[in-house]
């Protein structure tokens, strides 16, 4: 549905912190679903871990954040323009459930839980092939730049 330009678009994040390389729907302004290619060339790989390369955790939970950043601001497109932008303000109930390597695609999913006064409370989960991954409960604060 959105390819990696128009994310760009969207995010002010780049490379190497981008972390939503295509979203795959949009339902409304409650849903959103996308990947992230995992591959060797991320450059977190060279020390987490060496001749063991896993995925950060803290790493999906971004990327989940960034897909929320996504979703807030699909319908208005270019949220710099306009002097807005997402920040990550908390983190609960985060779990780990499967290591994540390169070679795998992160499928993601996130769904607003609640939205007051500038601040954008989503549910999260990550999977690779059908299997939870990583989830949590992000609170985002949209704030001017």
């Amino acid at each position: 549905m959105l390819d990696i330009n128009r994310i760009r678009e969207i995010l002010p994040h780049r490379y190497p912190f981008l972390m939503v390389d295509r979203v795959l729907s949009v339902d409304g302004d409650e849903r959103i679903t996308a990947i992230k290619n995992v591959t060797i060339n991320e450059p977190f790989f060279d020390g987490h871990f060496p001749g063991h390369p896993v995925m950060p955790g803290v790493l999906m939970i971004e990327a989940m954040a960034q897909l929320g950043g996504v979703l807030v601001f699909y319908e208005t497109a270019t949220p710099q323009s306009d002097g807005r932008a997402i920040y990550l303000a908390g983190v609960e109930k985060a779990r780990f459930k499967r290591l994540v390597v390169p070679g795998d695609q992160l499928h993601m999913d996130v769904t607003v839980t609640g939205k007051k006064r500038g601040v954008i409370k989503f549910h999260g989960e990550a999977s690779v092939a059908g299997e939870l991954a990583c989830s949590a409960d992000i609170t985002c604060m949209e704030k001017a730049l």
